[in-house]
């Protein structure tokens, strides 16, 4: 059966409508000439939202942890060491310092294929950090039409009052982040106390500084201009975003053509309207101030919170909900949903992601708390003793993760007859650096069965009730056989 004409034309004048309606909001985007005051709706979007935020801050401010005799999370740049809980990694250890970096990329790069955006509109700092501050702004000066009221009443007392209070706390969370962010490169109890007694380091002071003024004007005063003109994040997505990704999109085919409710129309079934009551609300919300109704966007952080303020209007409507839903465009437009194993660009993102995470995990089940090297002197290789014995000499560097001294007693097994001298019992490891001790081997002459054999060093000690070890295999040395 052929399409009715009237049907046809009046599909064409619904896309024609929402043709403009796209390109009115693509025109219309805030460039920074007014303040978005977003409205805050609850809602399940805005529940995760808030989970994922308070993750991000634990994650952040968890650098004051303590872990054993130290910070929990550590770069300590001067020495050369980065501390995760009771891992110490060492720049011996790059390899894993760049698999970690892999996989935070690999991840990225898997979020966004799967579900777009993510990462800003429920973990980026910068979202984080001005739904703070927003959510205190609106405890003091109300609801967005009061803040715009407020911002356009002349200044009197009672607004000078409210413009102080907001800005001194949008100072202290300002500096309380900047301090806690030198954390994550020094210790906490000192750093304060530093602070306090007037003694902190001049680059202490000026990273602060700086982390203070940016946090204040980026979340405070710049906002959703971040996320659209000076985030790199929003220009690389289109690359990496495809019409088989999840995002917040706009059912145009059920929506359209938007307009208000007739009820009368409504009950004699004679409604030719859509979904959409244009009521705004998904605009209202957003807290870079689009129209998600326009279609993906570089202002769109897919935090979802349109979402929540669509879905009870369809209820009120009586309508099923989704108008605005987590969906690809494939799916919107042509009703066909591609299986997530069937993107090779997935698979390939997870295949790296996941060879990244074992290599982190096989890494860190590997690294010890002291570690051993052996350094087998070259000139002579050997020495034969008035008694026949053959002798070599080694330098053992021992590397002391911990912050405290810690004592190791050495040990070496390989021919018969090994025995080891010039050894003093016990070596002091100094912490947190490389101790050097030279050793001498001697073995029986008969009892070597080449030029050169194995022979394996170890060192062990005690620390509190826990017992560490490290060995490392090296080569005995000899004329060998005659």
């Amino acid at each position: 059966m052929k399409p009715d004409a009237n049907e046809e034309t009046n599909q064409s004048a619904t896309l024609d409508s929402y043709a403009k309606h796209v390109e009115e909001a693509h025109q219309n985007v805030n460039v920074g000439g007014k303040t978005i005051h977003a409205k805050r709706i609850p809602g399940k979007w805005r529940t995760i939202k808030w989970v994922a935020n308070s993750i991000w801050l634990i994650f952040f401010f968890g650098a004051y942890l303590r872990w054993d005799d130290r910070q929990a999370v550590l770069w300590d740049i001067p020495n050369r060491q980065f501390h995760l809980f009771g891992v110490t990694v060492i720049p011996q250890d790059f390899w894993l310092l760049s698999l970690l970096l892999l996989f935070f990329a690999m991840l990225l790069a898997v979020a966004t294929a799967i579900a777009g955006r993510v990462w800003c509109g429920f973990f980026c700092f910068q979202t984080v950090w001005t739904d703070v501050f927003t959510w205190i702004e609106e405890k003091l000066e109300g609801s967005p039409r009061k803040r715009q009221e407020l911002d356009e009443a002349p200044w009197d007392a009672t607004k000078i009052r409210i413009k102080i209070t907001k800005h001194i706390l949008w100072l202290l969370i300002s500096v309380f982040t900047g301090i806690s962010f030198v954390i994550w490169f020094t210790d906490a109890y000192q750093l304060w106390a530093d602070l306090l007694a007037f003694q902190a380091h001049p680059v202490a002071l000026l990273t602060i500084l700086i982390f203070t003024v940016g946090t204040y004007l980026f979340a405070g005063f710049m906002r959703e201009q971040i996320c659209f003109w000076l985030c790199p994040y929003a220009r690389i997505q289109s690359a990496m975003v495809d019409r088989h990704t999840v995002i917040p999109t706009y059912d145009f085919r059920r929506g359209e053509p938007r307009g208000y409710l007739n009820k009368k129309l409504e009950e004699a079934g004679k409604s030719t309207m859509g979904d959409c009551v244009d009521c705004q609300l998904c605009v209202v919300v957003c807290p870079t101030g689009i129209d998600i109704r326009a279609g993906l966007q570089e202002g769109c952080l897919m935090c979802g919170l349109c979402i929540d303020a669509c879905d009870p209007v369809m209820d009120k409507i009586k309508r099923p909900r989704g108008l605005i839903r987590y969906v690809s465009l494939e799916e919107i437009e042509a009703n066909a949903v591609l299986p997530l194993w069937t993107r090779t660009r997935v698979w390939v993102y997870g295949l790296i992601l996941l060879a990244a995470a074992a290599g982190i995990a096989y890494g860190l089940s590997n690294v010890d708390t002291v570690e051993l090297r052996v350094l087998h002197a070259r000139q002579p290789m050997y020495v034969i003793q008035s008694d026949g014995s053959i002798q070599n000499q080694y330098i053992l560097k021992i590397l002391n993760k911990m912050t405290s001294d810690v004592q190791v007693r050495i040990s070496a097994t390989g021919p018969d007859g090994l025995k080891l001298a010039n050894v003093t019992e016990p070596v002091t490891a100094n912490n947190s650096t490389v101790t050097p001790t030279t050793v001498f081997v001697r073995v029986p002459r008969e009892k070597l069965t080449g030029n050169s054999v194995p022979i394996t060093f170890r060192i062990e000690g005690e620390k509190g009730n826990k017992t560490f070890f490290s060995e490392r295999e090296s080569i005995f040395a000899g004329p060998g056989i005659d």
